[in-house]
């Protein structure tokens, strides 16, 4: 036997621990940018030997891609959408999370005057009405999702002139929305990572309709028969877990919650 081999297998025989198949993780932008995966996620390899690899995309996309079988597991934040995908076959096993909320953001002097707003409909009124420039993520985000579906509820179709599709992420649609001094929807978590870096003000907030879910879903391994299913189940039993929910629960910055895990009740 090759020596290297066998010192490799008294390892793994002393140790209890096995190079496992790694994790595709397709997810949002939002976990991403928050910070958030970077910390749970080296607990969860250490602790099962998974190694995960993150594919950061809109949740429509993270879905096209477990709807393709090009990833394991996916963590989005579309109910509706999440549910298509259960239904149709693709995913299985979806669990509950956590939750943040969107809000609104846009510059100092808030000429649409939507400062203290608590109706988020009301206040996308205020700014088309005014034609005060919005940058929209226009990716088929989560995001771009809950956005649409103000839009939707405030009978209002965005105007070319005032309204800017960018097809990007996040982080980067709040650096235009502050170089354009705009206003633009945003998931909380990334706002409280990036806010010191803006000139941009949080002006509305606590609306019911800026409620933002986080499920996890397993990959069908019966479509998709090369799938780690193991892995991703391994991930989701971690992630819903005492110890992934209080994780998710004592992750903060300056002192504020950026997500609140929702698998376990306290």
């Amino acid at each position: 036997m090759n020596k290297l081999l066998f010192v490799f297998l008294i390892y793994i025989y002393c140790t209890g621990f096995v190079l496992a198949e790694p994790v595709r993780l397709a997810t949002t932008t939002s976990t991403e940018n928050s910070g958030l995966l970077k910390v749970l996620i080296p607990y969860f390899e250490k602790q099962t030997g998974n190694v995960v690899h993150i594919l950061s995309f809109g949740t429509g996309q993270a879905l096209r891609m477990g709807q393709e079988g090009n990833v394991d597991v996916v963590l989005v934040h579309a109910p509706k959408d999440e549910m298509r995908f259960v239904d149709a076959g693709y995913g299985l096993n979806r669990r509950s999370l956590m939750f943040n909320d969107f809000v609104i953001v846009g510059p100092a002097n808030d000429p649409a005057n939507i400062l203290g707003e608590n109706n988020a409909v009301r206040s996308l009124q205020k700014i088309a009405r005014g034609k005060h420039l919005f940058v929209s993520r226009g990716d088929d985000s989560g995001t771009h999702k809950k956005e649409l579906y103000l839009w939707n509820k405030a009978n209002w179709e965005p105007e070319q002139l005032w309204y800017r599709e960018v097809g990007q992420g996040m982080g980067r649609v709040l650096q235009m929305a502050n170089e354009l001094r705009a206003y633009t929807i945003t998931d909380r978590g990334t706002w409280l990572v990036m806010r010191s870096k803006l000139s941009l003000k949080l002006l509305a907030e606590g609306d019911a309709e800026l409620y933002n879910p986080y499920s996890i879903i397993a990959v069908n391994p019966a479509r998709y028969p090369s799938i780690n299913y193991l892995g991703a189940m391994s991930l989701i039993a971690w992630l819903t877990s005492v110890e992934g929910q209080n994780r998710i629960r004592n992750f903060r910055l300056e002192g504020q919650p950026l997500f609140i895990p929702t698998a376990i009740k306290n």
